[in-house]
């Protein structure tokens, strides 16, 4: 574990140095502001130590600076017996505690415990955040990938619904995972719903909600996904499966920004962005009846076009790099080479099954084939 100590007076941090190292830290020390901004900015520390009053730059100015630039560390003030008003402010801007002079080793050591446990607290939300929401990563360097990520960094910050179109397995839900991701919401909830997976007859109550005792097995009150939503993103995939009465009713949450609950008349306010995404041509399905018109245009203000795997084959060799170190990664499998051969041979395949297909084949040469997967393999267990 390593620590900054950011302090003017030399004897402090010459013993809190000693102290901590004998307890086994790598201790690094600033003898000014501007020095331990500057160390902290460049380097990685578990825990900083900074005082509040020094010549120059203050402390106050040194959380400041460190907080706008987002640093993963924790940051214990130091202040004197005068400082407390200001080491309580100085919580309320993002500083983890502080610790009063004379310095008590129990209290020092205990604080350096909890700041650590926050810290990988903190790793490891940042880790599962981006198993969830698969770091919002589409693999690929073609023409059609890289306009996709140049309309997704231009959408992302602003609250404009998106239809993302596409076929079974070609990324969709990728697409929406990154725009939740690079948006302003990124830090609330993201919930998927799978419209097409929810019988009709459930469809409301799994979006809107219910109250206790509005259907035979409502045992208890139920809050929807557009409720688990509020103040995040909601990503609505097959939403051409949906029914025309829950189409309705999500088309009067996007209007007013309110719902009602299955056996309920109140009002209830939600603030969600709703991404929506189809395997249907939902013009068709107007034409047909299937979709509502003014439901459409509410969903399509920006639409996005996933291309399948057939029209960007220029990306498979990258992908398959990558379906190798994650299921390698996954599986704690050795890890497998794909021959030249067989990526072409892989190339040269139609996809109908898109980014999936291509991942349960990849799974499956990693399983049965050599430990360099040739073209024959290829040819025994895929064509």
């Amino acid at each position: 574990m390593k620590i900054l100590i950011i302090d003017d007076e030399r004897s402090i941090r010459n013993s809190m140095r000693e102290i901590l190292s004998d307890e086994g830290y790598i201790v690094e020390v600033a003898e000014d502001g501007a020095q331990g901004f500057e160390m902290a900015s460049k380097g990685h520390y578990d825990v900083v130590f900074c005082d509040i009053k020094m010549p120059g730059m203050d402390g106050v100015e040194v959380l400041d600076r460190l907080i706008a630039d987002g640093t993963e560390s924790a940051i214990v003030m130091i202040s004197g017996h005068g400082d407390i008003e200001t080491a309580v402010e100085c919580i309320k801007k993002g500083a983890f505690d502080f610790i009063q002079k004379p310095l008590d080793l129990n209290r020092l050591l205990i604080t350096i415990k909890n700041a650590t446990d926050k810290t990988k607290l903190v790793t490891q939300n940042k880790t599962l955040k981006k198993k969830v929401y698969g770091g919002g990563q589409m693999i690929g360097e073609s023409p059609a990938i890289l306009h996709i990520r140049d309309i997704i960094s231009k959408v992302a910050a602003t609250p404009a619904r998106v239809l993302i179109t596409g076929g079974n397995g070609s990324g969709k839900e990728l697409v929406a995972r990154a725009l939740h991701a690079q948006s302003d919401r990124a830090a609330q909830p993201y919930i998927e719903v799978n419209c097409a997976a929810i019988p009709s007859e459930l469809i409301e109550s799994e979006l809107f909600g219910h109250e206790k005792g509005s259907f035979t097995s409502a045992i208890k009150q139920h809050k929807g996904k557009f409720e688990q939503a509020d103040g995040g993103t909601l990503f609505l995939d097959e939403i051409g499966d949906m029914s025309l009465a829950a189409q309705a009713k999500v088309l009067r949450v996007l209007q007013e920004n309110k719902l009602s609950r299955v056996g309920s008349d109140a009002d209830i306010k939600v603030d969600v962005r709703v991404i929506a995404a189809t395997n249907k041509d939902l013009r068709a399905e107007i034409e047909k009846g299937n979709f509502r018109e003014d439901l459409y245009h509410r969903l399509s203000v920006i639409v996005i076009k996933v291309p399948s795997l057939d029209e960007r084959k220029e990306d498979i060799p990258l992908l398959v790099d990558y379906f190798v170190d994650q299921i390698c990664n996954e599986a704690a499998m050795p890890r497998k080479t794909f021959s030249p051969e067989a990526v072409k041979m892989l190339q040269e395949r139609s996809w109908k099954g898109n980014i999936r297909e291509l991942r349960n084949v990849v799974e499956r040469l990693l399983i049965l084939g050599d430990d360099t997967i040739t073209s024959a393999n290829v040819k025994d267990y895929v064509l």
